[in-house]
């Protein structure tokens, strides 16, 4: 089988393809180019990420293609029922970067809390001039402990996020639609476990209690977040979206940050990536990373061996 990885695996995942006698082709595609080069090479395994977008067009111009994998959670890029309608395999891999993303969720809310992300702007251009006026500006941090954090989307990556709270000594609720309450484990580094149990409560309860928000809601239309959930909303709340852009309404979040509603807000997601609002990038109140929740050197690992793995069992089926 001849594989093309439009958007990047790491050698790992590589190896373990060629290893398993595949010819792979780790390069970049443009997405016009992309149906001539599929067809062209007799391409059977599209792997992507969320940069190349995998349609109906293309799929229905592609006829070599067997099996379409998406590296990571979501996959609102390809059009997966058209794909299964036509015989195509999908596959993601959900669990392989769901504790990279819960780690960045948690890399904001610990410089937010104590405004890292605003003294790493200013401590170059005034620290040896300002010194004991910066230190002063940023002396009211906050902690995290006996805190309440609320999940919006108790999935994977939310339960992963849940862990890391419950760790640190925090409270946690959530919501999801599709669950009720439930537990998770903790592991720890002599092997022992310890189990959690997690309430479940409305949307409007949690946005009311919690000090904390942070999303793990697929795509969906129209916005979780907007005004009328930042009036629920404590005062001085602090929100993360590593979630999707689209998901929080960009306009009302600046107007909340600018009426004293949100103290900062966290967003590796944007509404119009790859080109965010120039309004959210000059904000000192956001702390703001580029759309790199699963990207640690292990989720990339752990992704790349997961599709490698999915792939040479779907092969041998269709063999």
């Amino acid at each position: 089988m001849k594989i093309l990885v439009n958007d990047g695996i790491s050698a790992k995942g590589v190896e373990a393809m060629e290893n398993a006698g595949f010819e792979v082709l780790n390069i970049n595609v443009s997405q016009n180019q992309l149906k001539n080069y599929i067809n062209q090479n007799n391409i059977d395994v599209l792997l992507v990420r969320s940069a190349t977008q995998v349609n109906e067009e293309l799929i229905e111009a592609c006829p070599s293609i067997k099996i379409i994998g998406r590296g990571g959670v979501g996959m609102d890029n390809i059009d997966v029922e058209y794909a299964r309608e036509k015989g195509i395999e999908v596959i993601n891999t959900p669990d392989a970067s769901s504790r990279a993303v819960a780690e960045l969720v948690f890399a904001h809310l610990l410089g937010m809390s104590r405004f890292l992300h605003e003294t790493n702007r200013n401590m170059p251009m005034e620290g040896d001039t300002n010194f004991k006026g910066l230190k002063k500006a940023y002396s009211d941090g906050i902690e995290l402990k006996g805190k309440t954090l609320g999940i919006l989307g108790a999935g994977r990556i939310g339960k992963e996020v849940a862990k890391i709270a419950i760790a640190m000594g925090m409270k946690v609720i959530a919501c999801d639609p599709y669950l009720e309450d439930f537990s998770v484990s903790l592991e720890f580094f002599d092997g022992k476990t310890l189990s959690f149990d997690i309430n479940i409560i409305s949307k409007e309860d949690l946005l009311k209690q919690s000090d904390f928000i942070s999303l793990h809601i697929p795509a969906q239309e129209g916005y979780l977040i907007s005004t009328n959930e930042f009036d629920l909303m404590k005062d001085n709340v602090i929100l993360v979206n590593a979630s999707r852009g689209g998901l929080v309404d960009e306009i009302a979040l600046i107007k909340a940050i600018e009426d004293g509603k949100v103290l900062h807000a966290a967003l590796d997601v944007f509404e119009t990536e790859p080109t965010p609002e120039i309004q959210l990038l000059m904000n000192p109140s956001l702390s703001l990373s580029p759309h790199i929740g699963a990207a640690t050197v292990e989720a990339q690992d752990r992704i790349g061996v997961d599709l490698a793995e999915q792939i040479i069992r779907i092969s041998t089926d269709l063999i």
